[in-house]
């Protein structure tokens, strides 16, 4: 229950600093981090989305956004909306 509360403060503090400091890539990127370790993907793109405006070659960045497309594709698949369940491209 404290590691919760930990990362609740953490959060806090972070958003804190982001009004302060808006343009701190760095805050976004820790957010984004606690964000997807939270399992909310969806924040956490927007937070990379955002970082990515700034520093549209970031590769570290956009290898996280790959990761949290692949993992949505993966935890979204309905299996019976689709045959095509090993995610084949060519069946699609």
């Amino acid at each position: 229950m404290t590691e919760k509360n930990d990362i609740k403060q953490e959060l806090t503090t972070i958003n804190e600093n982001i009004k302060k400091n808006p343009d701190n890539i760095e805050l976004y990127k820790k957010r984004a981090a606690i964000y997807y370790k939270l399992n909310e993907y969806g924040k956490a793109l927007n937070d990379y989305y955002h970082i990515l405006e700034k520093e549209p070659e970031n590769k570290e960045v956009k290898t996280e956004i790959e990761m949290i497309k692949t993992i949505l594709r993966y935890t979204n698949t309905d299996i019976y909306a689709s045959t095509n369940t090993n995610m084949d491209p060519w069946l699609e």
